[in-house]
């Protein structure tokens, strides 16, 4: 009987210790799945960082008036700005200049239209607003000339507006744009003497396509300015002057820090710049309504060297290095900073560090309501008159 009890708790307890390790087992399996899926989701927000993106309708257009010349466009927080804007449109008009807002209410924006539409006009009710206003180098009415800058991913094209005097301004475009969207500074330039060079790098859909075809976030796109600032230099240039527009400026600011020719380099303008990326990410993470712990895990894959595996990505991302405010040590010419406290795309924070600890160096003129690379359209006379005055404060003229 003893014998007869004893194998029978002995199964009991087999069968016990079976089902707890069935049930660690099940445990183990579904936070591995868990994690797998957490995982994914980050490789999926990474790879949306550093994959160049086509342009997409932000606006839907709810009416066109030809006789009147004006549109109505769904109300946003951008298409009920003060100022001039473009729009990005489907039709026998492919870009439209849009003027001041004349009606409005909490469902559309009714603007002016700059750019002549008649009857035989099919716009599409999607469309995407834009900052750009120019949108061919030909509608400024200066002389221009374009040129192939040869960078270590190929020829990079270029347009140069020239000027009297040696001092020129390189201007470098933002993520998911094209050289058009610095046109608006080029007769400001041009009216105070400086030569302007607008310039591509590489995978910006003008440029060469890197090897897998992704963003290095300025960590590599600044070799591509830095050839062309040598090529402003072969063509006479005694003096540059930086300008960069949301990552192009966190382009710019690797430039002004790395390059061979720095000795040419007088001063940086900054349009709603990325300073750290790291708090933009966090930024868009949070509009996204993203658990921080899911963007970290994005940016950590971005930063790993096994993280190109699962992104494509052509190389890590060195979040480090391209924190400027954290370097804001190791700069050594004027910068101004021109951003919207408002910005909705690229905080204004790390704009405010860099001030904070480089009061000597920086200047930051902040915006209200002029949302992300549309400070030139909503306050125009303000934007030019910062940019004159600061050029004047450094003697950074014609030459």
């Amino acid at each position: 009987m003893k014998a007869s009890r004893r194998a029978a708790r002995r199964r009991a307890s087999s069968v016990t210790r079976e089902r707890s390790l069935s049930a660690l087992l099940g445990v183990s399996v579904t936070f591995g799945a868990l994690a797998l899926v957490w995982f994914g989701m980050a490789v999926r927000v990474a790879r949306l960082v550093i994959t160049p993106a086509a342009r997409r309708a932000d606006t839907r257009i709810l009416a066109v008036d030809t006789v009147a010349q004006t549109i109505t466009l769904s109300r946003t927080s951008d298409t009920a700005l003060p100022g001039r804007y473009g729009l990005f449109t489907r039709g026998s008009e492919d870009y439209l200049k849009l003027g001041s807002v004349l009606t409005e209410d909490a469902d559309g924006v009714k603007r002016k239209l700059l750019t002549n539409v008649d009857g035989s006009d099919r716009l599409a009710a999607d469309a995407a607003f834009s900052g750009w206003y120019y949108d061919r180098p030909e509608q400024l009415q200066l002389p221009f000339t374009s040129h192939l800058i040869g960078s270590p991913v190929g020829p990079c094209p270029a347009w140069v507006f020239p000027a009297d005097g040696d001092t020129w301004c390189i201007q470098v475009h933002g993520r998911g744009a094209t050289r058009s969207e610095c046109l608006r500074a080029v007769p400001l330039l041009h009216s105070l003497g400086l030569t302007t060079m607008v310039v591509s790098y590489r995978n910006d859909a003008e440029a060469p396509r890197s090897r897998h075809g992704t963003y290095g976030l300025g960590a590599t796109e600044w070799r591509d300015v830095d050839a062309a600032v040598g090529f402003a230099r072969r063509a006479g240039a005694r003096r540059i002057v930086l300008m960069g527009w949301s990552m192009g400026g966190a382009i710019v600011l690797q430039v002004a820090l790395s390059s061979a020719h720095r000795d040419l380099i007088a001063g940086v303008i900054l349009d709603s710049p990325v300073v750290d990326w790291r708090v933009v990410l966090d930024y868009q993470g949070r509009q996204m309504k993203l658990p921080q712990p899911l963007t970290a895990l994005a940016m950590r894959t971005l930063r790993a060297d096994w993280g190109g595996l699962f992104t494509g990505g052509d190389a890590p991302i060195p979040f480090d290095r391209l924190d400027v405010a954290a370097r804001a040590g190791e700069l050594a010419v004027p910068v101004l900073v021109l951003h919207s406290e408002d910005d909705g795309f690229v905080p204004p924070d790390s704009s405010h560090a860099l001030a904070e600890a480089r009061p000597d160096l920086v200047r930051l003129e902040a915006f209200t309501g002029a949302r992300h690379t549309k400070l030139w359209n909503y306050d125009q006379s303000r934007w030019n008159a910062a940019i004159t005055s600061w050029l004047a404060d450094h003697r950074i003229s014609a030459g």
